[in-house]
């Protein structure tokens, strides 16, 4: 029989429609095709086809050349532009500014085949050191409320580009979508004085059923309400409510556990297209008790349609339980 399961933290209902049941191999999809030869921006010798970098890790060569390990650039067809005034106006009823943030994409690696399951944990760790890097330095600028770091793997996931890249869009007002999380997180606080993710990481932990893996610094598990099948999250067990905030080792095991995760899911989904997003608390705010920094990844196996956009509710035919014994027995070779 189907199942409605409420999400604890924002109290979204999701269906679990059991009678759809589906394995991976079940799934419809469109996979990421190998990438084709051609003229990419992002490849060595190309630098001057970019915008000029913000950022570069290096083993040779001055700004906007080859012998760059993770190179972060302005985005050149941004959704806001970095340059004036928010001006914050009333038109009768309506609100509105002026488009103003940043946009900037990471190249994750020189390497324009490279998945992040391939990639050297090594290469990997220096991208999320980029994240925040980024972050920090964008951070000062008190216009921008939010910073979203999230990845498009695939033409299915919105990614225009094969070459292995990221992207960063810094705000000047805090999303909806993340307003909800942080205010049921701290709804939960206000009445247990505990994090909820805490809560869920202890829980999972003990049961076992939706966990995928854990180190000593995180846990990678399937959510008990999920959108999407295989929607799969990865949280530091230590608290803390900026992803800006997290240490050297941190960063270190985060490589190791992200690429073993994708390890997984490339392997029992055959390499799908995805959706990659960092969820952070507002860089504005100091730390906060009640809200924990995590990874949501998002595998590109269903559409949403109608119904969802009809009633916020989400259709699921994957139980997590069920996805979370298949990317278990996956292994991590």
């Amino acid at each position: 029989m189907p199942e409605l399961r409420k999400d604890p933290i924002t109290g979204r209902w999701v269906i679990i429609a059991t009678d759809r049941a589906k394995r991976p191999s079940d799934f419809i999809r469109q996979g990421v095709p190998p990438p084709k030869a051609g003229v990419c921006p992002f490849d060595y010798g190309n630098e001057h086809k970019t915008p000029p970098e913000i950022l570069a890790y290096r083993n040779s060569g001055n700004r906007d050349e080859p012998g760059w390990r993770v190179r972060v650039v302005a985005n050149k067809f941004p959704v806001l532009g970095i340059e004036g005034d928010l001006n914050r106006q009333g038109e009768g009823m309506y609100d509105k500014m002026n488009g103003i943030g940043a946009h900037e994409v990471i190249i994750e690696t020189p390497d324009h085949a490279a998945t992040i399951g391939d990639m050297p944990e090594r290469q990997l760790e220096e991208v999320l050191w980029a994240f925040k890097d980024r972050v920090n330095d964008l951070k000062k600028d008190r216009r921008f409320r939010y910073i979203l770091l999230f990845k498009n793997h695939g033409e299915a996931a919105g990614a225009s580009l094969e070459h292995p890249h990221c992207q960063l869009i810094a705000l000047p007002v805090i999303p909806k979508r993340v307003k909800e999380e942080v205010d049921g997180a701290r709804l939960f606080f206000e009445l247990k004085e505990r994090c909820i993710y805490c809560d869920i990481i202890r829980q999972e932990s003990t049961a076992g059923t939706r966990l995928v893996m854990e180190t000593d610094r995180f846990t990678v598990l399937e959510p008990y309400a999920p959108r999407f099948p295989f929607e799969t999250w990865i949280l530091p067990k230590r608290h803390e409510s900026h992803f800006e905030d997290s240490d050297a080792a941190t960063l270190q095991n985060m490589a190791w556990i992200l690429r073993s995760t994708m390890r997984k899911i490339d392997r029992v989904l055959e390499r799908p297209a995805y959706n990659f997003i960092v969820h952070s608390a507002p860089v504005q705010d100091g730390a906060l008790p009640h809200y924990h920094w995590h990874v949501e990844i998002i595998p590109k196996l269903t559409k949403v349609a109608g119904f969802e956009w009809g009633t916020g509710f989400y259709i699921n035919p994957t139980p997590p339980e069920e996805s979370a014994k298949f990317l278990r027995e996956a292994g991590l070779g």
